[in-house]
Parts: C-alpha cells; sequence; structure tokens
C-alpha cells in the first residue's frame, strides 16, 4: 500500500489531528505493518529513540523532529496544515469559507484526483465517527474541506457542481458532530452552508438529506414534531429524488407525522420509506452518505416507526427480527436495543 493509502487510516488521521506524535508513529506502524526498526530510515532516528517517543519517554518538541516525521511518513497536504491552523479546532463555519465558494465558478482546471481521494477519505471518516467519535476527526474534516474549498475557485462546469457536493458533504458532517457536542446553532450553522453548497451545485439528494437532517434536529433536540413535519415534507418534495434520498426523507416524516398524532398517516409513510429503500439494497446505488441504508437498517427503521406510532408489538417483533444484523455500529446498536427492551416491555 501507497504511504497515500496509509494515511487513509482513520486512526492515523486521528492521531494526527491530536498532534500525538507518540500514536502517529504507532498508528503508522501499526496500518504498514512495520517494526521500529523498520522505521528508523523514515523518519532519520535510531530505534531506541522511537522506542522512548512511542512510550512517552521522550517527547517531540523539536521543530526539526517533527518536520523530519512529517516528511518522512508522507503526510498529505490537506493534513500538514492542520499542525499550523489552531483555528481548524473553532467549531463555527468561518467567512472565509462561504467567500471562497461564492466567488468559485471561474475557469481552469482543478485536481480531481485529490477531491476524490479527500471523499474516499471522507466516507471512511463516516463509517469510523460512530466509534471513535467525532471530535478527534474534527480538524482533520475542518481540513479536508478547506483543500476542496480552494479546489473551487479554478474550475467550472460539472467539475465545480462535483466539487460543491464533496464540500456539501464535509459541512453536513461537522454539522451532525457539532450536535453530538451539542453545539445546536454551530451545527445548524454548518447545515445552512451545506444546503447552499448543494443547491448551487444542482445536487437534489443533498439539499433534501440537509432537510432531512434539519428535521431529526427539530425533533430529537427541540422537541419541536410541528416544526420537524415541515421540515421533512420539504425534504421529500425535492424533485427527482433518488430512492434512497426519498426514502429517508419520508421515513423522517413518519416519525415527525407519529409525533404529532397523525399515526395512520406515519404508518403510510413508513410503508412508502421502507418500499422506496429496498429498491436500493446495493451501496452502489445510493449516495455516499447514505451508505447505511442497508436492507436490515431499513427494517430497523420500519421497526422505528411502529414504536414511534405505539404499535408496541410490531416495533417488538421487528427490531428483535433486524437488529442481531445491525454489526458495526456500537452506538446505534444501544440506541434500538433500549427501543427493543421498552416494546418488549410496552406490549406485555
Amino acid at each position: 500500500m501507497s504511504s497515500r493509502g496509509l494515511w487513509a487510516d482513520v486512526r492515523l488521521r486521528s492521531a494526527w489531528a491530536r498532534q500525538d506524535w507518540a500514536a502517529i508513529l504507532r498508528e503508522y506502524r501499526r496500518v504498514a505493518g512495520l517494526s521500529q526498526r523498520d522505521l528508523e530510515p523514515l523518519v532519520g532516528m535510531p530505534q531506541p529513540h522511537i522506542s522512548a517517543i512511542e512510550s512517552g519517554r521522550r517527547q517531540v518538541t523539536s521543530a526539526e523532529v517533527m518536520a523530519r516525521i512529517t516528511e518522512g511518513l508522507s503526510v498529505p497536504a490537506e493534513l500538514t496544515a492542520v499542525a499550523v491552523r489552531p483555528d481548524l479546532h473553532e467549531w463555527g463555519p468561518p467567512t472565509e469559507l462561504r467567500e471562497r465558494i461564492a466567488h468559485g465558478h471561474s475557469t481552469g482546471h482543478t485536481d480531481l484526483r485529490t477531491a476524490s481521494w479527500i471523499g474516499e477519505v471522507l466516507a471512511q471518516h463516516r463509517r469510523a465517527e460512530d466509534e471513535i467519535g467525532g471530535r478527534d476527526l474534527w480538524p482533520v474534516v475542518r481540513s479536508q474541506l478547506d483543500a476542496v474549498t480552494l479546489l473551487i475557485p479554478g474550475t467550472t462546469g460539472p467539475a465545480a457542481d462535483r466539487l460543491m457536493l464533496l464540500a456539501a458533504e464535509h459541512a453536513h458532517w461537522l454539522s451532525w458532530v457539532a450536535a453530538q457536542q451539542s453545539r445546536r446553532g454551530v451545527a445548524l450553522a454548518w447545515l445552512d452552508v451545506a444546503h447552499g453548497w448543494a443547491v448551487d451545485g444542482g445536487h437534489r439528494d443533498m439539499a433534501s438529506w440537509v432537510h432531512r437532517v434539519r428535521s431529526h434536529y427539530s425533533i430529537n433536540h427541540d422537541g419541536d414534531p410541528v416544526r420537524a413535519l415541515r421540515t421533512a415534507e420539504a425534504a421529500r418534495h425535492v424533485a427527482d429524488l433518488s430512492p434512497a434520498a426519498e426514502s429517508v426523507a419520508i421515513h423522517q416524516a413518519a416519525v415527525a407525522a407519529a409525533a404529532v398524532g397523525e399515526r395512520d398517516r406515519a404508518r403510510r409513510l413508513a410503508d412508502e420509506a421502507f418500499q422506496l429503500a429496498t429498491r436500493v439494497p446495493d451501496e452502489g446505488d445510493r449516495p455516499g452518505w447514505l451508505y447505511w441504508l442497508t436492507p436490515e437498517r431499513a427494517m430497523l427503521q420500519s421497526a422505528d416507526a411502529a414504536y414511534a406510532c405505539r404499535d408496541w408489538q410490531a416495533a417488538a417483533d421487528g427490531l428483535r427480527a433486524a437488529l442481531p444484523n445491525l454489526g458495526g455500529y456500537p452506538r446505534d446498536h444501544a440506541y434500538y436495543q433500549a427501543r427493543l427492551e421498552d416494546a418488549v416491555r410496552r406490549a406485555s
């Protein structure tokens, strides 16, 4: 695997985001399958020094040593900016990002290979956030967003639109992590940015998804199901949605409808959402941010809608059938397990 490929590893990038030099060396060796002695020629240090850094007996404080490690491990350009950009740890979207996009559609060429690489890495961040947590990955994703938006002014047409979508995906991820950290205003600000970029780039699925997430915030963080339903309806009525994007928007509308007491409507919407989800069982046929909408997850969402409608037995049966197939999502597994236990208790 190339050095660039090694740096797609989420735990390695997380170590870099923390500027934890001991973890950087350890994680790099883990991903590359190297011993400490194998690392000697890369970083220009003897094995005892490497061992001392990894064990914490020696701290990396010298700019020369930092530069030697950075160069020797071939840290990608979108990460090297993190160490000199402390503002990347700040939560809100900076004005410069908005201005950079506003003046984006010019002429020229851009490095779409770099953009594709950053997109692949973001996909890994999405999958790992549930286990690692987004806080450590925050500055990494912020630096990646900077790298994407700096590419936009050098391109035009379909290439610029593609970069707009990638920027919107990053902004949405940042919103989600901010919400997990109970930073409600910041989460909404990033959603506004994501929606603007999605609309500017002509990406209907992402524009709908941002409305869907806003609806989720309204019902789960604000306790405002009326607003949640209104926003979910806006999400599902975006024209020409893919089946997957339409499915999650309709599911959110079902949950919100149940919350305002419209249970028959909620049941109809939940059935419609499930049928749409079953049309796209293959991950390649869904937008990247909906990688998780597997047939098993569609069953869980259907059961979750039944729970919201207080159909306790149907919810318990659906959750019991689908939950064992939900692997690799400890936070979601805990959520659905709690729902299952409560539904079983209420059904009996």
